[in-house]
């Protein structure tokens, strides 16, 4: 029998994560998406430091229970969380200190020493490149092994967190000619010697987020900050192994950007719903979808859309809790969810009208900052991709 009901500790999560949305992000969404560029916000230091204190007792690995039954544990936590604290403000909850994506890999994938010494830092993580977006394997950033350090050479843009992280992981290839297999991820401190920050962009949505250009001239970190094994594989066999290994991350984190995408819309369908009741347009649940107005049409279709694309995320993340491959069902719900929230947040401006598009309410701020969940940790296009490769058991060699 499917039990579609969170249980009772995971109604705890979405309860707390709900109080801190509506009691200290909302208030100062507008405030922050105005001064853009700036430190931390002092608002949310209380909240890193809550979750710093929350993370040792989450960090424990799950033991599966003796009779096979499901565990519900901290990837669908993280969900509902995330979704609750995207409905506050997606760049607020981006901001937190020690939540970054460098975290999640270090996590994954670090040694015991590189989670003792890195694990409590907030960690950013460093992937795209002017000539290498969405396609992860075009890595140009190089490292080379000089002693007893790496030498990194390369130019990353697009770094959430770059310029306020303490450290940042950094995909870098051990030799061009070998593909994939190459590719590594290094932990690079803020401030080593050799890394500078160029720029930080300007955006259209998630402003307060910091988004960074990073510069590495021979920059050197110690040998032993590499993730993972420093060999690069011979066979074709192995050679996807490592690679796989090195995107085991985003398995993980592909739901929990699908997450926001389902706080930031649930957000736009409230104002939306608010706004068309005091003009007297209601939604009638007693009636068909063909026996409503145009308007309540498309609230009950936002709905429908906005609850599949929940499902599929819970799932994925289920799926992760449980130690079940989950690559297919974390790109389907990064795609369904990403697709979603962008629909989703320009229809409510849309039937709104001048109340969408000002600035008085949070509607319009929910349209931009909805653009980029479609689009960072893998485009639209990319995911299909990989649902594609493995519904069909291309590899990536043989579906482009």
């Amino acid at each position: 029998m499917i039990n579609l009901e969170l249980p009772q500790k995971l109604l705890t999560v979405q309860k707390m994560s709900h109080q801190v949305a509506s009691g200290v992000f909302r208030p100062i969404s507008r405030k922050y998406d105005r001064i853009e560029h700036c430190d931390t916000p002092e608002e949310l230091k209380p909240i890193a430091q809550m979750m710093a204190a929350m993370r040792p007792s989450r960090a424990k690995k799950e033991a599966r229970p003796e009779d096979g039954s499901t565990v519900n544990g901290a990837n669908l936590s993280g969900i509902v969380g995330a979704e609750e604290l995207c409905w506050g403000d997606v760049g607020l909850l981006l901001s937190i200190p020690g939540s970054g994506l460098g975290n999640a890999a270090i996590m994954a994938v670090g040694t015991p020493e590189q989670k003792e010494e890195f694990g409590k830092l907030y960690c950013a993580m460093a992937i795209t490149e002017p000539g290498a977006g969405s396609d992860s394997a075009a890595v140009s950033t190089t490292a080379r092994l000089e002693g007893d350090e790496w030498v990194l050479n390369g130019e990353k843009i697009y770094c959430t967190a770059g310029q306020r992280c303490d450290a940042i992981v950094v995909w870098a290839t051990l030799d061009k000619s070998k593909g994939k297999a190459a590719i590594k991820s290094f932990i690079v401190p803020q401030g080593a010697p050799g890394m500078s920050l160029v720029r930080v962009e300007d955006k259209m949505g998630l402003r307060i987020s910091d988004t960074a250009a990073l510069s590495f001239d021979e920059c050197r970190i110690p040998k032993t900050n590499i993730l993972g094994s420093a060999e690069v594989a011979d066979t074709e066999e192995a050679r996807k192994k490592a690679f796989g290994g090195v995107m085991q991350t985003f398995d993980n984190t592909r739901p929990q950007v699908a997450a926001m995408a389902l706080g930031v819309a649930r957000a736009a369908l409230e104002i939306a719903r608010e706004l068309l009741e005091k003009e007297g347009v209601k939604a009638d649940y007693s009636k068909s979808l063909y026996n409503s107005s145009a308007i309540e049409a498309e609230l009950y279709r936002m709905e429908a859309d906005l609850d599949a694309a929940r499902l599929m995320t819970y799932k994925a993340a289920w799926m992760a809790d449980n130690g079940q491959p989950n690559s297919k069902e974390a790109s389907m719900c990064k795609a369904k969810a990403g697709r979603m929230g962008n629909q989703v947040t320009l229809k409510c401006v849309e039937l709104c009208g001048e109340l969408g598009y000002s600035e008085r309410f949070l509607l319009e701020k929910l349209a931009r900052d909805s653009k980029i969940i479609d689009i960072f940790e893998g485009t639209q296009q990319i995911q299909q991709l990989i649902v594609a490769r493995n519904l069909l058991g291309l590899s990536s060699r043989e579906l482009k």
